[in-house]
């Protein structure tokens, strides 16, 4: 029988996100059922609630980054046992038989991947609905393992901020040795810190606002750097092998170009959109540098990043919130008012 939910979903662009109940599928036999204890709260969630990005469907129940205990498992499961502590970060499904897929990065699915939210199973055509909410369904190959020695309310962030930082570092070989910078000290940037430092790398936070660098050292940086101070990030040319990009809105990246070495590469994980200024075409073609960009990691790499994070006792800082406070959060959000992360404890949704 498909399985009467709890949850909180915006009915609209302008509408607050508020209770609402649904219905969840009746369990395939590969399915896993979990009872949803903590979900982060992403930007993406209130960019999606308002329609920021212009693909919205309502009702919309949000978020990706779901940590809970599995309740019930299908006939055809056997990675996962009842009362198992795991994960679903923003992906449920993809074609699984595209080249993309078959190299493990389901994200990049050419057929196009099935989101955990706002979007339609593709096969039964039913919405996806996410995390704010008391239960989900999802297929095992789209289920991680939590470790016992991580927190889990801490470790829900990981299922978005941290993989989106954990796979460009990953896929740019960042090691002992590697210089490298994050710009942004966010939701994004705090977990590239955490990651560069934990890989072994000499890493620098270039921030515009002042004050930062005793908080900065605390999450990993070696060296901060004010990129509003001309000298400094002059003090700062040809430096990096590497530069991750937290900040969504918007801003000028020719100042960071000029600080990567010789083959050095800017990769962008937030959606700024549009790249204004224009890029300096000399900036790039005289040092051989690269813009690039990347998203979210396949399942197997989350998993390595999850197992990566309790190896080295590396979680998300977050603040704790009743779902029935989330719109309130959206617009702390919104004010860079929270270090680093929200995070919904799903018990609270009973009472709301």
């Amino acid at each position: 029988m498909a399985l009467s939910i709890r949850g909180y979903a915006a009915q609209s662009a302008t509408s607050p996100v508020a209770p609402y109940q649904f219905e969840r599928r009746d369990p395939r036999p590969d399915d896993v059922v979990i009872d949803i204890l903590y979900c982060g709260v992403c930007h993406s969630d209130l960019h999606q609630a308002r329609n920021e990005w212009h693909s919205s469907v309502y009702p919309l129940v949000p978020g990706h980054e779901i940590v809970g205990r599995v309740s019930a498992v299908g006939d055809k499961v056997s990675k996962f046992k009842v009362g198992e502590m795991v994960g679903v970060g923003c992906m449920v499904d993809s074609c699984q038989h595209c080249a993309s897929c078959n190299a493990g990065l389901e994200p990049y699915c050419e057929n196009g991947a099935t989101w955990t939210y706002n979007d339609k199973d593709r096969h039964d055509g039913l919405p996806t609905f996410g995390g704010y909410s008391e239960r989900i369904v999802v297929s095992d190959k789209f289920v991680v393992r939590i470790s016992d020695k991580l927190d889990p309310k801490a470790a829900a962030p990981l299922l978005c901020a941290g993989i989106t930082t954990w796979s460009p570092l990953r896929h740019w070989k960042i090691g002992k040795g590697s210089k490298v910078a994050v710009i942004g000290l966010g939701g994004l940037g705090h977990m590239g810190l955490k990651f560069a430092k934990a890989m072994g790398a000499d890493v620098t936070l270039f921030t515009r606002t002042p004050g930062k660098e005793a908080e900065a050292r605390r999450l990993g940086a070696d060296h901060v750097v004010l990129s509003t101070d001309a000298q400094q990030m002059a003090a700062a040319a040809r430096q990096f092998d590497f530069i991750l990009d937290t900040v969504p809105s918007p801003h000028d990246l020719n100042p960071y170009l000029a600080t990567l070495k010789l083959n050095g590469v800017l990769c962008l994980v937030g959606l700024l959109e549009p790249i204004e200024p224009p890029v300096q075409a000399a900036m790039v073609i005289l040092g051989r540098r690269s813009i690039s960009g990347s998203a979210i990691g396949g399942i197997a790499e989350t998993q390595e990043m999850l197992d990566f994070c309790a190896e080295h006792g590396i979680v998300s800082d977050i603040e704790v919130i009743d779902i029935k406070d989330i719109n309130h959060a959206y617009e702390r959000m919104l004010k860079s008012d929270v270090k680093y992360r929200f995070v919904i404890d799903i018990a609270s949704l009973k009472a709301a």
